[in-house]
């Protein structure tokens, strides 16, 4: 497959492995509400943060969206927008693998863009992602009057869209909701019981034998496909269709067949790439939202509607699935998916994630009425936690770092061992078992024992106890500073113990 080739590409490829796991700090100054939701405010470089997620997270995202910087040579007041090529393509590249790492197999990513990179970023998805994982490129219309500073009027970005098992996405994705035009189209001119009804044409392209019979109207007129046409039923499906009063001739009876279809039937619509302003909003409808929000002088110079947003989650996710954005920028997802009831992770570098995402989403959760609020009926609750990226849980030669608690390092032992994200509660020294093996972890004092070493070492006993606390009789891998248990007796037990920091993967 081709590959795109810039400067540092061969160090770039490297990059998100590289990247050092971070631990994650509670600002409980900045959050706001139920701290038991699970939403996460984080402020730091995405890169990191991404990383730092991994242990706890990985697979497990629905639906990602992402509006990273554009490159349109312009500065921005939040933002610098102004990288040059190969930059930006050395800044996209190792977050699109992480956030590949991080997002469920039957999720997808959406990533808006405008034409200054749109193309090259699809050629680094299809290497990142898999050709064979596009799903689409929609067209959203950002303007609603017409562009004339340029020689050919800019009036659309694009998303792109690609899931892990694209088949799985398309059972899974949700339908639009009909609205008003679409409804329109529903009457009812024959009073049925049923309610009102569209008509849609029998006819079919091409040719099948078993298809190409005569139908006669009520007006005895004689009815058969023309050319290169068939009819899109058998005979017998289609006496069942006339039975059923399900064919509809025209008012006069005069008319070409066609299949009755009932609105109290309609599932939806099947989503299509283009998406008007009408239906999702455009870049003046964002600005007044976070105008309204913030006020003019201090407001977000590029944001995303709302509706926009809402679009993209109601197709990919249900309430209660995960969303993650790491350019969240004035917080628009996380809003959005706040009120839609979903859980929602959202990262950004910049002050604004304290001067404009931390506030927007207490507003949120205080039952703020601008956006979506009223469509979706947001009458406010739930809550979110604040965090910012602490330090490295190795240094520089590999070793952990003084001070990290039991949990975090327990995540990452056991994220290196499974390659799947920790769930458990790291209240004890058993971490869990995937498949027949089960992993403990003997670190800063998690048996009660708070002297140096203390509970730390492995012995008979304490082997004993794990087994028993546990009950896993099979084969184990413990962490531990030390222990006093021989080889043979190990291998007899089916342990196979790793001494912390030395056995510890930095990465």
């Amino acid at each position: 497959m081709p590959s795109l080739t810039w400067l540092t590409r061969d160090e770039d490829l490297k990059r998100a492995a590289a990247v050092p796991y971070r631990l994650l700090e509670a600002d409980p100054a900045l959050s706001h509400g139920d701290p038991a939701t699970g939403n996460m405010l984080i402020q730091g470089d995405n890169l990191d943060a991404l990383k730092a997620l991994l242990p706890y997270y990985k697979g497990r995202v629905k639906c990602i969206y992402i509006d990273p910087p554009y490159n349109t040579r312009s500065a921005f007041e939040h933002y610098d927008d102004n990288l040059e090529h190969s930059q930006w393509l050395a800044m996209i590249y190792p977050r699109l693998e992480l956030l590949r790492d991080l997002l469920a197999e039957d999720g997808s990513i959406w990533v808006s863009i405008d034409d200054n990179e749109g193309h090259y970023l699809k050629v680094v998805m299809d290497e990142v992602f898999g050709r064979k994982n596009f799903v689409a490129t929609n067209l959203w219309q950002k303007r609603y009057s017409r562009e004339n500073r340029e020689a050919i009027g800019d009036s659309h970005e694009f998303l792109l869209v690609y899931s892990l098992a694209p088949d799985r996405f398309k059972n899974g994705r949700n339908l639009l909701p009909l609205g008003q035009k679409q409804r329109a189209v529903y009457r009812n001119p024959d009073d049925d019981e049923r309610g009102p009804w569209q008509s849609v044409s029998l006819l079919a392209q091409g040719f099948r034998p078993n298809q190409m019979y005569e139908i006669t109207a009520p007006n005895g007129r004689v009815h058969v496909p023309p050319a290169g046409n068939c009819w899109k039923v058998i005979q017998s499906e289609y006496d069942k269709l006339i039975a059923d009063n399900r064919v509809y001739f025209g008012r006069d009876g005069n008319g070409v067949p066609r299949r009755k279809e009932f609105l109290s039937k309609a599932k939806g619509l099947v989503p299509w790439t283009w998406w008007p302003h009408e239906e999702v909003g455009h870049t003046g409808e964002a600005k007044n939202e976070v105008n309204a929000l913030f006020g003019a002088e201090t407001s977000f110079g590029t944001p995303k509607p709302e509706r926009l947003i809402e679009r993209v989650l109601h197709i990919a996710t249900n309430p209660g699935e995960l969303v993650l954005d790491s350019f969240l920028g004035s917080g628009t997802t996380a809003a959005v998916a706040h009120k839609m009831g979903r859980q929602w992770i959202g990262v950004e570098m910049g002050d604004h994630a304290v001067t404009h995402c931390a506030p927007r989403l207490t507003k949120v959760i205080d039952g703020e009425q601008g956006g979506i609020s009223q469509a979706v009926n947001w009458q406010g609750g739930g809550g979110f936690n604040f965090y910012r990226l602490g330090e490295p849980v190795f240094d520089e030669d590999g070793r952990i770092r003084p001070g990290i608690k039991f949990a975090a390092l327990a995540a990452h032992i056991w994220f290196s061992e499974t390659g799947f994200p920790y769930q458990g509660t790291a209240d004890r020294p058993f971490l869990g078992s995937h498949g027949t093996r089960g992993f403990a972890l003997l670190y800063n004092g998690i048996l009660g024992d708070k002297r140096m070493s203390g509970g730390n070492v492995l012995t008979n006993a304490l082997l004993a106890s794990i087994r028993a606390a546990a009950g896993h009789d099979g084969p184990l891998t413990i962490y531990g500073e030390a222990s006093r248990i021989g080889d043979a007796r190990l291998k007899a037990e089916g342990v196979t113990f790793k001494q912390t920091p030395y056995d510890v993967k930095a990465r």
